[in-house]
């Protein structure tokens, strides 16, 4: 978590608006500082945000000493907060949601907390598909590339993107859109 640089967790969930059709459910797993909440707020298409924090000092903090750098979001009445772990939440299934996006830990390749690495695997990517409407997209976040992501993610979902993202001195960060295809209509043609 830092509070100098928002730019890929802003983009982490910017990228997910653009692509979505009607984005007004979102999911967010991790709150750090709140750039992703806020930047899913700033869209008028949103009426819920549901945000999945593990650590109860985080969501404290964006209360209090954090909350300016969300234009305190947690005052919004569309977010909802749950202190929980996701990796248990989403096998929960509770709703489904057109935009899931996730900035746990350091992406894939590169956990600080070694259960994080459980998100990134098939059981999980299956998981969090079911979480997601019919053409639901879904972010992640990631300190560094990842092509063995990139693999797995093409097993679950449709469509699979990866952009790399620009940071001053140091190296580029990550997101991975992926989306599900649009169920077809069916039309009866009696």
């Amino acid at each position: 978590m830092a509070t100098y640089n928002d730019v890929s967790e802003r983009l982490l969930v910017k990228a997910a608006l653009d692509v979505a059709l009607t984005p007004e459910r979102v999911l967010i797993g991790g709150l750090g500082v709140g750039f992703s909440l806020a930047e899913a707020l700033n869209d008028r298409r949103v009426s819920q945000v549901k945000v999945i924090e593990i650590v109860d000092k985080v969501i404290e903090w964006n209360q209090s000493y954090l909350a300016p750098f969300s234009n305190n979001s947690l005052e919004d009445y569309r977010t909802e907060v749950v202190h929980a772990d996701l990796l248990e939440w989403i096998h929960r299934r509770e709703g489904q949601f057109e935009v899931i996006c996730l900035d746990i830990d350091n992406g894939p390749d590169w956990t600080v907390t070694e259960a994080n690495a459980r998100l990134y695997q098939k059981d999980s990517l299956v998981a969090l598909s079911d979480l997601l409407a019919s053409n639901g997209v879904i972010t992640f976040w990631s300190a560094s590339p990842s092509p063995e992501f990139v693999v797995r993610l093409r097993h679950t979902f449709h469509k699979v993107i990866e952009l790399a993202v620009p940071q001053e001195g140091h190296d580029a960060d990550y997101v991975y859109i992926a989306s599900l295809p649009i169920n077809p209509v069916k039309v009866d043609q009696r």
